[in-house]
């Protein structure tokens, strides 16, 4: 039987790239994603046996329901989850941040992941064998903040407590639950760093980028592990990008 994956934000970018090594490692693929058009488009080309486009809003208790639902009845299992779903918000002095976009940043970054991991605990901690792995996407932001990014780096700092409490919490479920910070990483989202964003002086340079597949790299090796080594944190990010050294 085919080892069970679930990535969320999966119809394009980190998500994809993600979804394509699970596949291609034998994984049987759940996508979930907000856009029908993207899911059905992203799924070309895949066996539609193992890569299942799943159309979910992971920030809806109601929605990620029935995507546990389906899991369970159509794997019966789930042995990786990658928690990307995600949200950002303009650049804007902490000030200036309406309260309704603050929330909205932190219902897809930070209780999506929360809703997602709480269901996929319940399967795995009940399947045979007991376990599994859950990978959250923290970002860089999970360490360092940029600029006029309040919101989006919060969020990202809550992700680290939720990894560590799930990490602590599941051991004794035999679930190994860590978070990969990344930086820098193209996908149409993160595009605009080519043309620039804000540095800590308040300058706004180009930054350097990496191929989205190096990611995807990273998370396939940690899927590869046994369940009894857990990769707690890592960082992953282009060479040249303005992180390591004084802002």
């Amino acid at each position: 039987m085919a080892n069970v994956a679930l990535v969320t934000g999966g119809s394009k970018g980190i998500g994809l790239a993600a979804a394509k090594a699970l596949y291609q490692m034998g994984y049987m693929v759940f996508v979930a994603a907000r856009n029908e058009e993207q899911l059905k488009a992203c799924a070309e080309g895949f066996a539609p046996e193992r890569f299942i486009p799943v159309v979910a809003d992971v920030a809806d208790p109601d929605a990620v329901q029935q995507l546990f639902a389906r899991i369970r009845k159509d794997a019966g299992r789930l042995d990786v989850l990658f928690n990307n779903a995600g949200n950002n918000s303009p650049a804007k002095s902490i000030e200036e941040i309406p309260f309704e976009e603050w929330l909205r940043v932190f219902n897809v970054n930070v209780h999506a992941s929360f809703l997602c991991a709480q269901e996929a605990i319940k399967i795995m901690k009940n399947q045979q064998p007991m376990g599994g792995r859950i990978i959250n996407n923290a970002s860089i932001s999970a360490m360092t903040p940029r600029l006029y990014s309040a919101a989006y780096t919060a969020s990202k700092h809550a992700i680290s407590g939720l990894t560590k409490s799930i990490s602590l919490d599941c051991r004794k479920f035999n679930i190994a639950c860590g978070q990969i910070n990344i930086g820098n990483a193209e996908t149409e989202m993160s595009g605009r760093m080519r043309k620039g964003v804000y540095q800590a002086d308040g300058s706004i340079q180009a930054e350097e980028m990496m191929d989205v597949a190096d990611v995807a790299q990273a998370i396939a090796m940690i899927a590869a592990m046994p369940v009894t080594t857990n990769v707690l944190e890592m960082t992953i990010m282009a060479n040249g990008m303005p992180f390591v050294g004084r802002g």
